[in-house]
């Protein structure tokens, strides 16, 4: 069943992922950004969604079938997250209204649904692993549980299904995106083998020791698709991953043999990334024009901090795929080669040499 659809962020590694999926199965595709890139296949659609006026003149003219949030904006508290990702929701199924109410609204959050905000990341009392859906919020303010609620009340309001999907840490392609482990793990690769620097792991004990999963956005996109066209998945929320579990003290030597790198043993002590990569911009820019490649600017392509989050929790994060493979969801995706697939093809757009 194809039909109209609005991608939301859709310049994003999650949005990105999800408009190629939708041109490939022949839907009718509007990629929304605040500065929209050329994609095949998809109509840009220029809007800021934290101004409602411009937002509602922006979509006046699309009448998508099912409507795809892939995007936020971070702020400096969670306070201001709540406000400005709730009324960027707010403002976007506001303008749509007009020209009638989308079939379905699919929203993609994360498993800070589980594991509390940024402001308090893997603290206090958290639900037992591996999450599942049926464990529910945490008694904290989280923007997730903002953007969830105003898709529910305008649910309720417009008559439309919904879903929301919770993947853990993405793997996936986009310049520009705020977190993004992927990419920032392929340049600090190549920091350390130009360089001749250890390929340090730089995250805990926990995380290199315990168990863990990923989301690869291709993964994520065909959730979103199934979850959209599949009739006893609305309403529903659910958690979205590759489907199998890896140690990174495995994770860590395979992406080093990828990137031709010795990996540095791991002595148990957290050495941040945005400590490590805090002075390599200019020897990004140098290694960007050695080999010839399309950004040399390391701020576009690394985001230290939010792999630093992920890679430094205190505790195992593993995620529960009942819910969806009991409903028919079956897809599959081994992590590793969701890491090489996103090198080859960052290496082939010339974004790492």
């Amino acid at each position: 069943m194809a039909g109209t659809a609005l991608v939301v962020g859709a310049s994003g590694i999650v949005g990105s992922a999800t408009a190629e999926l939708l041109n490939r199965e022949g839907w009718t595709v509007h990629g929304l950004a605040r500065r929209p890139v050329a994609q095949p296949g998809v109509t840009p659609v220029a809007a800021d969604l934290l101004d409602a006026a411009g937002t509602a003149a922006a979509l006046a003219d699309i009448r998508p079938d099912a409507v795809f949030i892939t995007t936020w904006l971070r702020q400096d508290s969670e306070a201001e997250n709540i406000r400005v990702n709730a009324t960027m929701v707010r403002n976007l199924l506001d303008g749509l209204r007009p020209g009638g109410a989308p079939r379905h609204v699919a929203l993609v959050t994360g498993l800070k649904h589980y594991l509390g905000p940024f402001e308090a990341y893997g603290k206090g009392t958290l639900p037992q692993t591996p999450f599942r859906e049926e464990q529910g919020r945490l008694d904290v303010e989280n923007f997730y549980y903002a953007q969830e609620d105003e898709v529910f009340a305008a649910a309720r309001r417009d008559g439309f299904s919904w879903s929301v999907h919770r993947p853990h840490t993405v793997i996936g392609k986009a310049v520009g995106n705020a977190m993004n482990m992927g990419t920032t793990l392929a340049v600090y690769a190549t920091l350390c083998r130009e360089t001749g620097r250890p390929f340090r792991f730089p995250g805990s004990a926990a995380q290199w020791n315990g168990l863990t999963d990923m989301t690869d956005a291709g993964q994520l996109a065909a959730h979103l698709l199934w979850a959209v066209t599949t009739p006893a998945a609305r309403n529903e929320a659910f958690n979205i991953v590759n489907g199998d579990v890896f140690r990174w003290s495995w994770m860590w030597g395979r992406i080093a043999e990828w990137f031709g790198v010795e990996p540095a043993p791991f002595d148990g002590t957290i050495q941040p990334l945005e400590t490590a990569m805090a002075g390599d911009a200019d020897r990004w820019r140098r290694i960007a024009g050695r080999h010839d490649l399309v950004e040399p600017d390391m701020s576009r392509l690394a985001s230290p901090w939010h792999t630093d989050a992920d890679l430094g929790r205190p505790i195992e994060v593993v995620t529960d795929m009942s819910k969806s493979r009991r409903l028919g969801f079956t897809s599959y995706r081994p992590t590793d080669d969701a890491f090489f697939d996103l090198f080859a093809r960052l290496r082939a757009d010339r974004l790492i040499p």
